[in-house]
């Protein structure tokens, strides 16, 4: 009996060191990020067929060693430093997630030309720390904000209308289409025909479509410089060679895009720059038009977050313009109501029409109805535009919060630019190098500040218009009042903190 015993206390040991061993395989490969939640003992145990004192014998190995935290009545996660020591992981900025994929079976991978390409880009990583003390995050919108009332009547309302379930049609649903011609007419002064909207999967997709339907491999796209990136790889992936063109306080340098006699296609920001927040001047619009019109060049207008304008007028689109028969506008729903709806829509020229909505049958066959119906329902009864009125209101108040507590905290050692619109801002450090972007994004993070650089907007080579200072992207959408002073004086204090290390550091 006690040899029985002693064999099955060594079976015991033996899985314990493998499931310690493959959890922290996983840990240095970046399967679990910085700070990802480990399943509990419990649920693990379960899924391997095996006692939870073998699970928890595991789990206790990696915390001893520094691979997990743990807190009385939470699950386990992957520690900060634990993270950054895998090559693979979240904490490797310069490694693509996806390298460590090709890295295990490259020679058994054939990939195609785009699949290719699309591996030479990271993939998008969400990490939520529950213990910073602000997160500046751009994108990010607050769930408080969501009109969730409304939008769960829209949704129970549709089960009384439709007697069959059914594909819709390619170009998206009849009711939205309509829903958003009239808004856009009221909100944005754009006349179009609800024939001339594609629904689309959130604005990425309609960037897809772009590209699928007007670029071919080796055609030439103009992009602004900074820039959006995941339009510089939608286009990079279709083979396009993307021309980065500078931006200044006018936006859009059209002195440059003159030059350009071949390009295909012109992607812009002309009514909030991203990131820089600069307008396109009302002389540069006209001469991109014009330049479009004599090219024959198409031009791609995202307007990614034109419900927001707090101390300028509203911006109208380039659509609303004459000669603007080869503009294409993008807008979508992410800034407005939710990243997480993945709804978003083009307006295309009448003669495009007929590609785009077969090129979105070929990827999707349509976006989601329900979705679509629930948006179109809430635009019809008015709930969507009030929500935006609320919205901005909220925003307002958070941009506001923000303006002060920088001046407060930090005054003269930034300047902050983008700040008349939209959902971020975008902050340069007067006394911080360029170099020393990573070493603030990295110290700030310690203190409990998720900041994000400017540095990864711009594109390689970036001739020279980047500025040679240290520049951060501050979304302030997702936090409130409190948070917002908090993050910022915690900035301010690890900056103070910084220099004193510099100066001590000098020789005397």
């Amino acid at each position: 009996m006690g040899q029985f015993v002693t064999m099955k206390e060594e079976a015991t040991v033996g899985t314990a060191r493998r499931i310690y061993e493959a959890l922290k395989a996983q840990v240095l490969d970046g399967t679990y990020g910085a700070e990802a939640l480990l399943p509990s003992t419990r649920t693990l145990a379960a899924e391997l067929g095996v006692s939870r004192t073998t699970v928890t014998a595991a789990y206790e190995q990696l915390l001893s060693e520094g691979y997990l935290e743990s807190r009385q009545g939470a699950r386990s996660r992957v520690a900060l430093l634990a993270a950054r020591q895998g090559p693979g992981s979240v904490a490797a900025p310069g490694r693509p997630a996806s390298q460590k994929h090709r890295d295990k079976g490259a020679a058994a991978v054939r990939l195609s030309r785009l699949g290719a390409a699309l591996c030479d880009g990271p993939i998008w990583t969400p990490t939520v720390s529950a213990r910073l003390i602000a997160d500046f995050r751009y994108g990010d919108l607050s769930a408080a904000d969501f009109p969730e009332e409304a939008w769960r009547q829209s949704v129970a309302a549709l089960r009384r209308r439709r007697p069959r379930l059914a594909y819709d049609h390619p170009a998206g649903s009849s009711a939205l289409r309509m829903a958003l011609q009239a808004y856009l007419w009221r909100a944005r002064g754009l006349s179009c025909d609800p024939d001339q909207i594609v629904v689309v999967n959130g604005s990425q997709q309609g960037l897809d479509l772009a590209a699928r339907v007007l670029v071919d491999a080796g055609d030439r796209v103009a992009m602004e410089d900074p820039g959006y990136v995941m339009a510089r790889r939608v286009f990079a992936a279709a083979g396009a060679a993307v021309v980065p063109l500078a931006v200044d306080a006018e936006g859009l340098r059209t002195d440059i895009l003159e030059q350009l006699e071949d390009a295909r296609l012109a992607y812009v920001t002309p009514s909030h720059q991203f990131p820089l927040g600069s307008v396109l001047s009302a002389r540069r619009r006209q001469e991109l038009l014009a330049w479009s019109r004599r090219t024959g060049a198409y031009v791609l207008e995202d307007d990614y977050d034109g419900e927001y304008r707090y101390d300028i007028r509203p911006i109208p689109p380039l659509q609303t313009m004459g000669q603007a028969e080869n503009v294409l506008y993008l807008g979508t729903i992410s800034k407005s109501l939710s990243p997480m709806l993945r709804l978003g829509y083009l307006v295309v020229p009448p003669p495009l029409v007929p590609a785009f909505a077969a090129a979105k049958q070929l990827i999707d066959r349509h976006s989601p109805s329900l979705e679509q119906e629930a948006l179109a329902a809430m635009m019809a009864s008015g709930a969507y535009e009030r929500h935006i009125r609320r919205s901005r209101r909220n925003n307002g108040r958070r941009r506001e919060a923000l303006l002060t507590a920088l001046k407060a905290e930090l005054g003269d050692a930034v300047t902050i630019s983008g700040a008349d619109a939209g959902l971020h801002v975008v902050v340069w450090f007067e006394q911080l190098e360029k170099a020393q972007e990573d070493a603030l994004i990295a110290r700030a993070r310690a203190a409990g500040v998720g900041l994000y650089p400017v540095s990864p907007l711009y594109a390689a080579g970036d001739a020279g218009h980047r500025p040679d200072r240290a520049g951060i992207v501050m979304g302030y959408a997702s936090l409130e009042a409190a948070e917002i002073g908090k993050g910022v004086a915690a900035l301010a204090q690890l900056l103070r903190s910084w220099g004193d290390e510099k100066a001590e550091a000098k020789p005397s």
